[in-house]
């Protein structure tokens, strides 16, 4: 997925750390004169095409010529009941028999709709669900008995020897789980084996359970009731008169239990894509837990899109950057900032810039004040060396700085913000400067054998520092005072990771793919949770890649990770897509990791059939995650309340296919996605001439807003 980075100019030797930050050497100014906000009107530009994106896989098309398996979860049709016997003289009790496997129903093959036409191989699909054209491998086989849902915490195995001769690790509610029944990836801490399970359909590698949970069982439903044992006679009893409640009313008869939890109080019924109820959101509150309102009715339109800049034929330009303040969005545009209007995308101001923008903080000041390192001409080799501190809500830049290795200016691969400082990392070390003055604060030392690779920035600042050599690098993560640089903890992660992504600086999580073992190019395998205070480990999670689907970059973006969301001392982590309830349909979920003890905590958010749902960031207490549609359908904000995970629907997008292709051609995956005050907006990290579009108009940004 990225390449490895050059090697640094000076290959460090196999020493031990040799501290933090020398002596702040003093920067290459740049005087600038401060962008004034410019009261501009829109410029008219013609409508580029649509920017060509990367084709997602779609799944595979039954075979006709068989009969189809009926989706995952699907009842199984039962037989009658025997017929009752004259009764007998009393005997003794005996243990009641156990009923007879119900037949698998038979279903005729669907006629498929008809194929979707067939776009430029780089032109993105349809959201998942989409119907497929006939034809390709044979249908998949039938499920076998079902299992829990996915992401369930599994019911208890036989336990064998733990890796390394560590002792077991109890799950959660007293049950081993690793995750889905997968062994824990690489140097990953011993925990329980388990017999092997069949899977459930469409679900890798997920132990199953003894029966279906049944109707009206205390306890039963994801997360609810787990590590108690269900009583064989009850089970054989509840599942024959359900059976006859089948028979006899004739119908297909599905629930699904809230484990006797009560649900949060909160202003909206229970809302989310694909089925459920409660389609009008709410009343008009606030989402208990968070700050974002519940409109009364979520349904939202386009509220404006900012046409793509005009630029050179067959040339690309990094467009990264895009943030919100209480009176505009802004975003990086080709060789600039601007700020448009919530509402109408009228531009407010611009700050222009003599070169494209290379990389931009996520994280801003209270008073929207970030960074962000461009280049200092359009000239092809040209570096990314300037970083200037930008005010957001006045629209301009602050100052512009450059640091110097020798006689040359470094060109710096990350930036980030925590507290006042702007903190900056590279391959030649680490600098930071004040974010009111421009104040050097510190930068490389020539002397060092270890150098800053990167921050990661928010409510504390984290350095990830490497030692030793470029191809057997030791990872040390530190949490530093934002001011001075001094080490307050440090955890040093075991040999064999070459890179490291902090996913969160408080609570401190780091992601890593720990030899090489995701698979996926995701660089993530395990996620450490550390002790900003000790520097020591809480507990290791393992994610293998073919399960969940976050991504975070790590080589040399040190916080470019997506997909995750971190709160309630809790990492919130997608699955990957696996086969729907309905036909050709995929869908996810959001799985909850506890923080403390590396466990599943039992919570799981369903995107419901036919969506893909994506963490965004967290709203208090609530998780915001976005739902990508079907083809069919469009896509939807929803808040998830951290403690019973009802989702609450805050926004959702028109159906009509212009709308939906304009939504799905900026998938998070692979673009900037912001939620805030009861507004989506979705931008491109990358402008070109729009040569591959099909001649469909172009956007930089779209933005979305409910009716109220």
């Amino acid at each position: 997925m990225t390449q490895p980075p050059p090697p640094p100019p000076n290959q460090p030797p196999q020493q031990p750390q040799q501290g933090g930050f020398g002596p702040p050497q003093p920067p290459q100014d740049t005087p600038v004169q401060d962008a004034k906000p410019q009261d501009a009107k829109p410029e008219a530009t013609k409508p580029q095409d649509a920017k060509p994106q990367g084709a997602a896989p779609q799944p595979p098309a039954p075979d006709l010529t068989k009969s189809p398996a009926p989706g995952y979860g699907y009842p199984q049709a039962p037989q009658a009941p025997q017929a009752p016997q004259a009764p007998q003289a009393p005997q003794a009790p005996q243990a009641p028999q156990a009923p007879q496997a119900p037949a698998q129903a038979a279903q005729q093959p669907q006629t498929p709709p008809p194929p979707v036409p067939s776009g430029p191989p780089q032109q993105p699909q349809p959201g998942y669900g989409y119907p497929q054209a006939p034809g390709g491998p044979a249908a998949s086989p039938q499920p076998p008995a079902a299992a829990p849902g996915y992401g369930y915490p599994a019911q208890p195995g036989t336990p064998t020897p733990s890796a390394y001769g560590q002792p077991q690790q109890p799950g959660p509610y007293g049950q081993p789980t690793p995750p889905y029944g997968q062994q824990p990836g690489y140097g990953y801490p011993g925990q329980p084996g388990y017999p092997a399970a069949q899977p459930g359909y469409g679900y890798p590698g997920q132990p199953t359970m003894p029966m279906h949970p049944q109707a009206g069982g205390p306890g039963q439903g994801p997360g609810a009731g787990v590590g108690k044992k269900f009583n064989a006679q009850v089970a054989i009893i509840v599942g024959a008169v359900v059976a006859i409640a089948l028979i006899v009313g004739g119908g297909v008869w599905y629930s699904q239990s809230d484990g006797g939890k009560k649900e949060e109080a909160g202003p909206a019924g229970p809302t989310g894509g694909g089925g459920d109820t409660g389609d009008k959101g709410g009343t008009g509150g606030t989402a208990s837990g968070g700050k974002e309102k519940v409109p009364a009715n979520p349904a939202a339109d386009v509220l404006f899109k900012v046409p793509m800049p005009v630029i050179k034929k067959d040339d690309s330009v990094g467009v990264k950057g895009s943030w919100v303040t209480d009176k505009a969005y802004v975003k990086t545009g080709v060789n600039e900032i601007a700020g448009y209007d919530l509402d109408k995308g009228t531009k407010l101001w611009s700050i222009p810039l003599p070169g494209p923008v290379c990389e931009a903080s996520r994280f801003a000041t209270d008073d929207y004040r970030t960074a962000v390192t461009f280049q200092a001409s359009t000239a092809d080799t040209a570096g990314c060396d300037q970083v200037a501190a930008i005010d957001l809500a006045a629209g301009k830049q602050l100052w512009k700085k450059t640091v110097n290795s020798g006689d040359y200016p470094i060109s710096f691969n990350n930036v980030t913000v925590s507290a006042n400082t702007v903190a900056l990392g590279s391959t030649n070390g680490g600098a930071a400067f004040d974010i009111d003055s421009g104040k050097v604060l510190w930068s490389p030392k020539p002397a060092d054998t270890c150098y800053d690779a990167g921050y990661g920035g928010g409510p504390k600042l984290v350095a990830v520092r490497k030692c030793g050599a470029y191809d057997n690098p030791e990872l040390n993560i530190q949490t530093i005072d934002p001011v001075s640089g001094k080490v307050i903890s440090e955890y040093k992660l075991a040999t064999g990771i070459d890179y490291a992504s902090v996913v969160s600086s408080d609570p401190l999580v780091v992601a890593a793919d720990v030899g090489d073992s995701a698979g996926d190019g995701s660089g993530i395998s395990d996620f450490f949770s550390i002790d900003n205070k000790t520097g020591k480990l809480r507990t290791r999670i393992s994610v293998p890649g073919d399960q969940y689907a976050a991504d975070c970059e790590g080589i040399t973006r040190i916080e470019a990770c997506t997909g995750l969301a971190v709160g309630n001392d809790r990492i919130y982590v997608p699955t990957e897509e696996h086969d729907g309830t309905g036909e050709y349909s995929r869908t996810n979920e959001v799985i909850a990791f506890d923080l403390a003890t590396g466990k599943q905590t039992g919570q799981r958010a369903d995107a419901g059939d036919g969506y893909t749902i994506y963490p965004l960031r967290m709203d208090g207490s609530n998780l915001i995650a976005y739902k990508r549609p079907p083809y069919d359908k469009g896509g939807q904000v929803v808040s998830i309340a951290g403690t019973s995970f009802k989702e609450t629907k805050l926004l959702e997008n028109p159906s009509t296919e212009a709308v939906r292709d304009l939504e799905t051609s900026m998938s998070p995956e692979y673009s900037e996605v912001l939620y805030s005050q009861g507004r989506l907006f979705m931008s491109e990290v990358y402008a070109d001439d729009g040569s591959l579009s099909s001649g469909d108009p172009q956007y930089l940004a779209v933005a979305y807003g409910a009716g109220g």
